[in-house]
């Protein structure tokens, strides 16, 4: 289930919670922009015992951006085989889908900041949400964050 968050344009924002377990989430946040070519953003994960953040996620408006994927996912309501997966084009987020019956896609977010660097790290959540609103929804909530909208 998706949630934008209402508030100023500081706290903006979008929850995506798992209807199996309402602890483990995403929350986009933090939206700015330097230019017209980028959005840039904060990306955190939570469940049980892990909480973690990466404060500067780009999208890029030549490159296949996050909503297009989403979208994807929400017009495939009636199942796929195998996994779908999507990535910045820095590698510090990706994410990956799966569809299990009884029409649900599981979103497994992972974040992995200086993918190159020695020492990094990674975490990943895996959100379950209904095939169809429920992702139709999150690709709205993530288009609108992502163009600086109101919701």
């Amino acid at each position: 289930m998706t949630t934008p968050d209402v508030g100023t344009d500081d706290e903006a924002g979008v929850t995506i919670r798992c209807q199996d377990n309402s602890a483990v989430g995403v929350r986009f946040c933090d939206r700015f922009s330097f230019d017209e070519d980028s959005v840039h953003y904060a990306v955190e994960l939570r469940a049980p015992g892990l909480a973690a953040r990466v404060n500067e996620v780009v999208a890029w408006i030549w490159d296949s951006d996050l909503v297009p994927f989403l979208e994807e996912l929400a017009a495939g309501y009636r199942g796929w085989d195998g996994e779908r997966s999507w990535q910045t084009n820095d590698r510090d987020l990706a994410v990956s889908a799966v569809f299990r019956s009884g029409g649900h896609v599981g979103l497994t977010w992972t974040l992995r900041p200086w993918p190159k660097a020695a020492g990094g790290w990674s975490a990943s959540v895996t959100t379950w949400l209904e095939a169809g609103e429920q992702m139709a929804s999150l690709a709205a909530d993530v288009r609108h964050f992502l163009a600086g909208e109101p919701q």
